[in-house]
């Protein structure tokens, strides 16, 4: 039961997003006249491939934990120079090979990568909004109740709830939640109609609900609706931009937050969490997967373009760097640079799963073992 409820989905999540990034990589790279030698999803030793007639080896590695494409030209998985047989190529070699081609060029194959996976979060969402709606709709008013108390207040199909009692939200659940925990306080929303803000003053009413039990609850409502969709073309399209975005800004922000100091580093998780999650996720059902897709594709996305040698963000910081200088930085100063890259991905990773096994309290178990 464990293995297709956790194994299996983190595979095939893993397998699609690595698949998205490189192929990001290999598209351009072709684009550009760049031979590509390999097309590996995992690393390690090959399990199973087969060689297209453009010389390129597509294939399955041992572990399945990412994956690489290596052109002609690369040393290495991680594109870091051949340095030795650079100099030695013929003029047909270098013009099929990564590193004699323009920095642009370099630039946009090594970008390719991350945009794949902010185009696939995109897509991925606008099938989601258009068959299946909106499982987390903003604060957005699709329906106004006639005798509720958003009606008798002036609250419109269309408004935004910008904020309640001053505070925040951007959420429809955040606004539930807040008009629950009032207990039918009277409440201030700040509303953003066609771009004017707005101010309405109103009190929930209370109303009783049945349970699944055969029973009643009281609780406290505004009159109002999200607007879950699902949505047509148009709209779809102009939220799943405005979503991957949003996603974006909050995945930056806290990537931002945890290097600065101001938020805990348990909130970084490895490939144990994201097994754990696809299993979760995967339960709950397909848009609930295909949501955690999205995100898992942003967050990959961002963490490569993170300025480490290794990374995409390396590549680019190379690239900028030579586009500064007029020319590359020297062959030591570059494979210092990916060794120092390689042992910050490796801390990274290590510190990661660390986290996951601390969050399943596997640390505190085999504390409990020898305490």
């Amino acid at each position: 039961m464990t293995l297709f409820t956790y194994l299996i989905p983190f595979l095939v999540v893993l397998t699609v997003l690595v698949f998205v990034h490189e192929f990001g990589h290999y598209w351009v790279a072709r684009r550009n006249g760049v031979r590509v030698e390999t097309f590996s999803i995992g690393f390690g030793p090959e399990i199973f491939g087969r060689t297209d007639r453009h010389g390129t080896r597509w294939k399955f590695s041992l572990v399945p934990l990412g994956g690489y494409v290596k052109m002609f030209g690369d040393a290495d998985a991680a594109s870091s120079p051949a340095t030795g047989t650079l100099d030695g190529m013929t003029e047909d070699q270098r013009a099929v090979s990564f590193h004699h081609k323009r920095v642009g060029q370099r630039a946009a194959i090594a970008a390719a990568g991350p945009v794949a996976n902010f185009l696939f979060s995109i897509v991925a969402l606008f099938f989601l909004f258009m068959i299946g709606g909106h499982p987390f709709p903003p604060a957005v008013v699709g329906d106004v109740s006639a005798n509720g108390a958003a009606a008798q207040a002036g609250i419109a199909a269309g408004d935004r709830i910008t904020s309640v009692d001053g505070k925040a939200v951007d959420r429809f659940a955040e606004l539930g939640a807040a008009i629950r925990g009032g207990n039918g306080k009277p409440v201030t929303l700040g509303v953003d109609r066609d771009g004017k803000p707005l101010s309405f003053e109103l009190t929930p009413r209370q109303e009783s609900v049945p349970t699944t039990d055969g029973g009643t609850a009281t609780i406290w409502r505004l009159g109002i609706a999200a607007d879950t969709g699902p949505y047509g073309v148009v709209a779809a399209a102009k939220m799943s931009v405005s979503e991957s975005w949003a996603i974006v800004s909050m995945t930056a922000s806290a990537l931002g937050q945890i290097a600065t100091g101001q938020r805990g580093t348990e909130d970084l998780g490895g490939p144990i969490r994201i097994a754990q999650m696809s299993g979760e996720v995967y339960q709950v059902g397909i848009v609930a997967l295909l949501w955690f897709m999205a995100i898992l594709s942003i967050n990959l996305g961002l963490i490569n373009l993170v300025p480490i040698p290794m990374l995409d963000g390396g590549h680019l910081l190379f690239c900028a760097i030579e586009a500064i200088r007029g020319r590359p930085l020297g062959a030591r100063a570059q494979e210092y640079g990916f060794r120092l890259g390689l042992a910050l991905v490796l801390t990274l990773m290590l510190f990661a799963t660390w986290n996951d096994l601390v969050q399943l309290r596997v640390v505190a178990f085999f504390k409990g073992l020898v305490s």
